[in-house]
């Protein structure tokens, strides 16, 4: 459920330290998301030590994207905000800059998806896209995600204010 072909989603392990620790703190990504500062390799290796709770309890996962071909992390998807009640989580995707426009991104987001609604029996899963981000606008509406709402003046960017699309996936 979790592979196709090409790439497979895995759990963190400790060897993943030192690209997470070169994502993480890429401050190119952190108007994407909601980094701020930079991550230490000691708050890395306790983020990827404590990775072992499950979902229910952590309320989020991380999947690393592994390529087949090589054996290597390219990127990584997040289930996060997990509701088991109301049936629903956040989902963020990043791909390493050297495997971009691949197709990954996408072969990612319709194992994840698969894994959400099949396995862990979820309703529906959202994101939150910066207004900027075009590239993952168009990744979301193409793997079926709606925008339900625009959250206005919703983040600080270096030019002032900018607005937030909320999209949403629900189960057929």
């Amino acid at each position: 459920m979790l592979n196709n072909e090409k790439i497979k989603l895995r759990a963190l392990e400790p060897e993943d330290l030192n690209v997470l620790y070169q994502w993480e703190n890429n401050t190119e990504l952190w108007t994407i998301g909601s980094t701020i500062a930079p991550y230490s390799k000691y708050q890395l290796r306790e983020f990827i030590s404590n990775a072992d709770q499950d979902i229910f309890t952590s309320k989020q996962l991380r999947l690393m994207i592994e390529s087949k071909e090589n054996g290597e992390a390219i990127g990584c998807i997040d289930l996060y905000e997990f509701d088991a009640f109301h049936q629903k989580a956040g989902i963020g995707i990043m791909i390493d800059e050297k495997s971009r426009n691949r197709g990954i991104a996408m072969q990612a987001l319709k194992l994840l998806i698969e894994y959400a609604f099949s396995f862990l029996k979820l309703n529906q899963l959202y994101c939150y896209i910066p207004e900027q981000n075009k590239t993952s606008i168009k990744l979301f509406k193409k793997a079926g995600f709606v925008q339900s709402g625009k959250l206005t003046d919703w983040i600080r960017t270096i030019d002032g204010y900018s607005d937030v699309f909320v999209y949403q996936l629900i189960a057929k």
